[in-house]
């Protein structure tokens, strides 16, 4: 069973705890377990779009200048850094945490549930938290406060990194963790590691999950225009229907995977989620937009998803009389996959087990959803690590409950504590911090 400390001893604030030097990573947790919390529940009534979390950046810049740490703001519109740099010699350490929300109206009875409204591509949307970036972001808090009470004999420096847009970018314009490395977020501070974390309602609340390898799938987005010929409804044979060419294309598209790919090398999906044409029920239109993901775990088979892709759209409009234009995404314009270094894998997996038990420290499956986190070791050239926090109450099945996204999401509050704890611990023990 591990140390708590008494409730009564809780600090209502993430200023730096006296006599933390002295005591445990969950007793530093512990100390600072209500303004974690206070932070998370803030941020989640207030959400932000991607690019626009500017009230949030402001929250969190004036929590690490409370702090002492060296803060930057402004990368990447509205990124936030801050420095610490410890007492002693010692290696590099970047702590990533996400900052955005989505666009979905909360359907979570909670006192803090968030009514708030934003603008998404022209309309006006409710605006939630619902993947879980208000706890990444206030957690990230508790531990940048931990480190700041051990400032005096903490090996190293630590960058915590507050990323905008993980979601992506609105239509237009550029911006995520591959916008922070182009604006020099890595220029005057070269990390040895990079740390990052999710929750996420797969995984009950206590435990954590990571794999060493692939742990999160890469990401592309293709678009494709299917040119027909316009003409009348009533009269089909007289035009080139790119609708009908366009639904046998996306049908024919089901048998690249299950028939044309080894998925006992790793598991490849192909998603169509946009079929767009037509303006009028009695006129074949001229033309069809279709929209897609790929998702690979291995870049031979993620190129060979999107030739075999290209190649069925060609020779099925070909056989209907129409073409395609087809946009093939570069490696430099998709999410790689999230790669976790092995050895360093292992050695958080220690840090993890020191401070939460062997038996909450669990196997992660790998997940065919991308982010952009290993944007950030790529461009530090430095290996990372990036592990799944459970969110789920114990008495739920994580099979049932809603998942990331949803109107439904909720984080039970015990993540918070696992959350900060988990990354604490990694964090000293990376560092060399000996108590």
């Amino acid at each position: 069973m591990r140390r708590r400390l008494l409730a009564a001893c809780v600090c209502l604030c993430c200023a730096p705890v006296a006599g933390a030097a002295e005591t445990s990573v969950e007793g530093m947790i512990d100390a600072r377990l209500a303004h974690i919390t206070a932070l998370r529940r803030d941020i989640h009534e207030h959400p932000e779009l991607s690019n626009r979390e500017t009230r949030t950046a402001k929250l969190i810049a004036g929590e690490l200048k409370k702090l002492g740490y060296e803060v930057h703001t402004g990368i990447a519109h509205t990124g936030v850094i801050g420095v610490l740099k410890g007492g002693k010699p010692g290696p590099r350490l970047a702590i990533r945490a996400d900052i955005d929300a989505l666009p979905v109206t909360e359907e979570v009875d909670l006192p803090f549930a968030s009514r708030a409204k934003g603008e998404y591509q022209g309309k006006q949307v409710g605006v939630m938290h619902a993947c879980g970036h208000d706890v990444h972001a206030a957690t990230t808090l508790g531990v940048a406060s931990a480190l700041a009470s051990l400032r005096k004999d903490l090996p190293g420096e630590v960058m915590m990194i507050f990323q905008p847009a993980e979601e992506g970018a609105p239509p237009g314009e550029e911006g995520g963790a591959e916008l922070m490395v182009e604006q020099g977020v890595f220029k005057d501070f070269k990390p040895d590691a990079v740390f990052g974390m999710h929750v996420t309602s797969s995984y009950h609340v206590g435990d954590v999950a990571l794999r060493a390898g692939g742990i999160m799938a890469s990401s592309d987005t293709f678009r494709m225009t299917v040119h027909g010929l316009q003409t009348h409804g009533a009269t089909p044979w007289r035009g080139i229907d790119p609708i009908v060419a366009a639904a046998d294309i996306v049908m024919a598209a089901q048998s690249i995977v299950s028939r044309r790919m080894d998925i006992n090398k790793d598991p490849v999906v192909l998603t169509f989620g946009v079929f767009d044409g037509g303006q009028r029920f009695n006129i074949v239109p001229d033309r069809v937009s279709l929209q897609g993901t790929i998702r690979a775990f291995d870049t031979g088979m993620r190129d060979q998803a999107l030739a075999e892709l290209r190649q069925v759209a060609e020779h099925v409009a070909k056989a209907h009389g129409a073409s395609i234009d087809m946009e093939v995404p570069t490696a430099s314009g998709s999410n790689p996959v999230n790669f976790n270094d092995p050895a360093l894998t292992e050695r958080v997996r220690g840090s993890l087990q020191k401070v939460l038990g062997k038996d909450a420290v669990l196997e992660a499956k790998r997940w065919t959803a991308a982010e952009d986190f290993p944007l950030l070791g790529i461009g530090a050239k430095a290996p990372s690590v990036y592990f799944f926090v459970g969110g789920t109450p114990r008495d739920q099945d994580t099979d049932k409950v809603a998942f990331n996204h949803s109107p439904r999401f909720f984080v039970d509050e015990g993540a918070l504590r696992t959350a900060s704890e988990a990354m604490l611990q990694a964090s000293l023990d990376f560092l060399g911090y000996a108590r």
